[in-house]
């Protein structure tokens, strides 16, 4: 389905050159004796690269006709994850180059969103948060408070964060895995 620059937004997934890629940034530019443009900052889904480029008003766009399907991750061999579709049951397998900063948070049972283009996985959406079990941190101190400052505390799955100074070993947390962030105690 082709559109015309004047309407690409940001997240959306654009054909340009052949390849899928998002729009990370964009801005509708009007110079005073020029014609209109639009400058977008891209990345490239297959390869990974990040690159900017100008658009003119009168340019048409493709946008990438991507399909998403569930996956659920099953286990990791060497430098391989395998992921079985939760709709027909496939396996596919990925590596860390794929997964990228992904990797470091994948356990077995985990559900994740695969975005697919051409038959293909080029990238995955993690859920909004994960429940870890913290298995190495500082003891609790006594005048620790909400407000007070944090400390490095080892997850189960070998990732460290910072959690407040009230967080013991042994405890489990929610923990946003995009940014790598605590959010709060578990409530189990």
């Amino acid at each position: 389905m082709a559109f015309s620059a004047t309407q690409i937004r940001r997240g959306m997934v654009l054909v340009f050159e052949g390849d899928p890629c998002r729009v990370l940034e964009f801005r509708h530019h009007t110079p005073g004796n020029l014609r209109a443009m639009v400058q977008a900052k891209l990345k490239n889904l297959r390869t990974g690269s990040s690159f900017e480029h100008r658009f003119r008003a009168a340019d048409t766009i493709e946008r990438a006709s991507m399909e998403t399907h569930e996956l659920e991750f099953m286990y990791k061999g060497g430098e391989t994850y395998h992921f079985m579709n939760t709709e027909n049951y496939d396996q596919l397998e990925m590596d860390d180059e794929m997964l990228g900063d992904n990797a470091q948070w994948m356990q077995p049972g985990m559900k994740i969103i695969a975005e697919y283009y051409d038959g293909r996985p080029i990238g995955i959406d993690l859920p909004q948060y994960l429940t870890l079990e913290i298995v190495d941190t500082a003891p609790v101190m006594r005048s620790a408070t909400k407000t007070a400052s944090t400390k490095p505390a080892k997850l189960e799955n070998g990732v460290s964060v910072n959690v407040p100074e009230f967080i013991a070993t042994g405890e489990r947390i929610r923990v946003n895995p995009t940014t790598g962030e605590y959010m709060d105690r578990a409530k189990d």
